[in-house]
C-alpha cells in the first residue's frame, strides 16, 4: 500500500453490496506507470474487490513493473502497440470479451483514468446501485476534486479530500441527489457489459480522444439510463504529463464535437456550444502566456479546424498530421 493514501470509511450499504456482481476495471495509461501503481493500491483496498483489472499501455514502458506488484489483484496487462484512449480501452474490452470467461450481461465494467483516486467503496456503491436499478446502464460519480482545469492535485490532496479532511471542490459532478446526465465523465464511469458487447469507443477520436465519453454515453442510452451517482466518490488529480499538444487538443475541441453531431451521438446544439466555447475561451486566454496551458496552441488548433470545416475536410484523425 502506498504511504500517505488513507482508507476511506465504507458505509454499511457498501459492505452489503451484491457480491455476485462481477466488476472489471479498465485503465488506459501512457507514460504514468508510477501513477497507475498507486491506483492499483486504491483498487486493492476496495470493499468489494474487482473481479479483474485490465491495464492497457501504449507500449511496454507504460506498464513497467505493474505485473510484479504485490496487490493481490487479478491483474491483466495489455500492450496496445499504439497510443490513444479510445484505442487502448477497446483493446481492454477485446481482452475481456474474447476470453472463455467473458463478462455476463449484467457485469459492470468500470473505467478509471490512471490519475483517478476512488474512495474505498466506489465499486461497492456502483454494484449495489446497479443491482437495485436495472434500468440504469451507466453511471459516473462525485468529483471531490479535479485538477484538469487548474494545477494538478497531489496524492496528499486526494487522500485529504476522500477522508473528509478537506472540503470538496466545486464541480459539475457534485450534489447529493441521483440524476440523469447527458454524458458520463470518462475518468470514472461504470457501464453494464451488455452495452459494451456492441458499443465500443470510437477510434476515429485518436490520442487523447477528446469527448469519447460523451460519444459512448450518447450511444449506450438505447440500453438504459445514464446517471450521476453521488455515493461513488473520488478525486481526479489532473496530471499534466502524457497530454497531447496544445495544437492537437485545439483541433480536437472543434473537430470532435462536430464529428459526434454528424454521427448522431451528440446533439448539434451541444456540439456547437462545446466548439464555440473552446474557441472563445482560447482566443481570450491566448493573449498572454499561461504557465499551465498552451492556450495559443489550442487557439491555433481551433483555427485550423475551422479552416478544415470550411474546406469540407474536417476530420478528428487529422491531429495525427499536426
Amino acid at each position: 500500500m502506498t504511504a500517505g493514501a488513507p482508507s476511506s470509511q465504507a458505509s454499511d450499504a457498501a459492505i452489503d453490496a451484491p457480491r455476485a456482481t462481477a466488476i472489471h476495471v479498465v485503465v488506459a495509461t501512457k507514460g504514468r506507470a508510477a501513477a497507475t501503481a498507486i491506483l492499483c493500491d486504491y483498487l486493492a483496498r476496495q470493499t468489494v474487490r474487482p473481479t479483474s483489472v485490465v491495464i492497457v499501455g501504449s507500449e511496454a514502458a507504460d506498464v513497467a513493473g505493474l505485473a510484479d506488484a504485490d496487490t493481490g489483484l487479478n491483474l491483466r496487462i495489455v500492450v496496445a502497440g499504439a497510443a490513444g484512449a479510445s484505442l487502448q480501452r477497446n483493446r481492454a474490452l477485446t481482452a475481456l470479451f474474447d476470453g472463455d470467461d467473458a463478462p455476463a450481461d449484467d457485469a459492470l465494467i468500470a473505467f478509471f483514468d490512471d490519475d483517478y483516486r476512488p474512495a474505498d467503496d466506489w465499486l461497492a456503491q456502483a454494484a449495489r446501485f446497479m443491482a437495485e436499478h436495472p434500468d440504469v446502464v451507466g453511471l459516473t460519480g462525485t468529483m471531490l476534486g479535479d485538477g484538469v482545469k487548474s494545477d494538478a492535485l497531489t496524492e496528499a490532496d486526494a487522500a485529504d479530500l476522500i477522508a473528509g479532511r478537506a472540503a470538496p471542490r466545486r464541480h459539475w459532478a457534485s450534489g447529493a441527489e441521483v440524476r440523469e446526465i447527458v454524458a458520463l465523465y470518462g475518468c470514472n464511469m461504470a457501464v453494464r457489459a451488455r452495452a459494451l458487447r456492441s458499443e465500443r469507443f470510437d477510434e476515429n477520436l485518436p490520442l487523447y480522444s477528446w469527448q469519447e465519453d460523451m460519444d459512448l454515453s450518447g450511444r449506450i442510452v438505447r440500453f438504459g439510463r445514464v446517471v450521476y451517482l453521488p455515493l461513488c466518490r473520488g478525486v481526479h488529480l489532473g496530471s499534466k504529463s502524457g497530454r497531447t499538444s496544445g495544437v492537437r487538443l485545439g483541433y480536437s475541441q472543434v473537430a470532435n464535437p462536430i464529428y459526434l453531431a454528424r454521427k448522431g451521438s451528440c446533439r448539434p446544439a451541444r456540439a456547437l456550444r462545446f466548439a464555440g466555447r473552446a474557441l472563445l475561451a482560447n482566443g481570450v486566454r491566448s493573449v498572454r502566456t499561461h504557465r499551465l496551458f498552451d492556450y495559443r496552441g489550442r487557439f491555433a488548433g481551433n483555427l485550423i479546424a475551422l479552416g478544415d470545416l470550411l474546406r469540407g475536410r474536417l476530420d478528428p484523425r487529422r491531429i495525427l498530421e499536426l
